[in-house]
């Protein structure tokens, strides 16, 4: 995939992935021009942002695995945890 590395790559293509799927999601909001639905598509949306972190990270934890001490991969997820944490209601 364009030279990139393969973890890299499916990074990147989750990351496409969610994009196209923010967009779909404004555009259906205009589409529907109500607010009550606009609404109930920006939930939708806000459940996909931190499914697709926690799939990007595991995807770049998994790539660097070999690479690095188990206590450091421990502090990527714990610092993924608290960023979902932090932004939770």
């Amino acid at each position: 995939m364009l030279g990139l590395e393969p973890y890299v790559g499916a990074m990147v293509l989750v990351r496409f992935i969610s994009a196209c799927i923010e967009l779909t999601g404004a555009t259906l909001m205009a589409r529907f021009n109500r607010v009550d639905a606009a609404l109930r598509v920006n939930a939708l949306l806000g459940m996909a942002g931190p499914l697709v972190l926690l799939t990007a990270t595991a995807i770049g934890v998994a790539g660097i695995a070999g690479e690095m001490p188990l206590w450091r991969i421990g502090v990527i997820f714990l610092g993924v945890a608290l960023i979902l944490l932090g932004v939770r209601r």
